[in-house]
């Protein structure tokens, strides 16, 4: 499998010349399957780009949502698949007492926050509702599952062959509690990460940045270097990062987590910052 990242900006896009190395982009990652069946992570402002790029009829799309907190749907309304009439797209969310996702969707895709409306788009459109279960898209196993954020929100585990990536974009797993304190089996997401090839994970937030956050639904540094180390990924991307994050300071932030994963009994070399554009070659060891 192959990863490419569209945008790992979280909360508000933030592009300027501050954050063009990191980018500032909100969530979209794109995963393909050797055999070229793409699955898209999330709808982030990222996957404006990631439309241009796409070829007309160039098969089935599945668009599967964590959470319908405005970073992660915005870029639907100008993904360009979604004006084709020969585009068949599936989109996947979280299911919720209040409405069908459909309808939840509606609300952004509608007047007077658009100039179009969710039924007047021309191409063949499902939702379904993605319950905490395993399901299979194009031959690529899905599995979904609930983790602690604010609103029904969902992390993602696909696998094909002896691969696979695991998105939890926005997680706040210790919730004020260090995780380091919490069995395996308590830990918000783990049975979705354990051993995942490839880790794509929250980590908006430095520790003491997130005193002030607390129930925000994301992750400090203590907490998503404990999850990445605990769940024995391979490799761990750090995503979602802050709006008010620069380049020059996700530089020393991604040297600082390097060395405390370390101090951890990680490999650093296995540890990652999430930067728009970045393509991920699942198979292949770190560099």
């Amino acid at each position: 499998m192959k990863v490419k990242v569209w945008g790992a900006r979280g909360s508000v896009p933030s592009p300027g010349p501050e954050t063009n190395r990191y980018g500032g982009n909100t969530s979209c990652v794109q995963v393909t399957a050797d055999d070229g069946t793409t699955i898209v992570l999330d709808g982030g402002t990222g996957i404006r780009n990631l439309g241009m790029c796409l070829e007309p009829g160039g098969g089935p799309l599945h668009i599967l949502l964590t959470h319908l907190h405005l970073d992660h749907i915005q870029g639907l309304m100008f993904f360009a698949p979604l004006f084709r009439p020969e585009s068949d797209i599936t989109i996947w969310g979280p299911a919720s007492p209040e409405a069908p996702l459909m309808d939840r969707i509606a609300r952004y895709i509608s007047a007077p926050l658009a100039p179009v409306e969710v039924r007047e788009l021309p191409c063949h459109l499902a939702f379904n509702e993605a319950e905490p279960t395993e399901w299979e898209i194009e031959g690529m196993q899905v599995k979904a599952d609930s983790v602690t954020h604010r609103g029904p929100t969902l992390g993602y585990r696909i696998a094909s062959g002896d691969q696979s990536v695991c998105y939890i974009p926005d997680h706040e797993p210790g919730l004020g509690v260090p995780i380091c304190d919490t069995e395996d089996d308590w830990i918000s997401g783990f049975g979705l990460a354990k051993d995942a090839s490839l880790l794509l994970h929250d980590c908006q937030y430095t520790d003491e940045e997130h005193k002030d956050h607390l129930g925000w639904g994301h992750s400090p540094l203590t907490d998503a270097l404990e999850f990445g180390r605990r769940t024995r990924a391979e490799r761990v991307v750090l995503f979602h990062h802050d709006p008010l994050h620069t380049d020059e300071f996700l530089d020393s932030f991604g040297a600082q987590a390097a060395e405390r994963f370390e101090a951890l009994g990680g490999n650093p070399a296995q540890l990652e910052m999430a930067t728009e554009q970045a393509e991920i070659d699942v198979a292949a060891a770190p560099a």
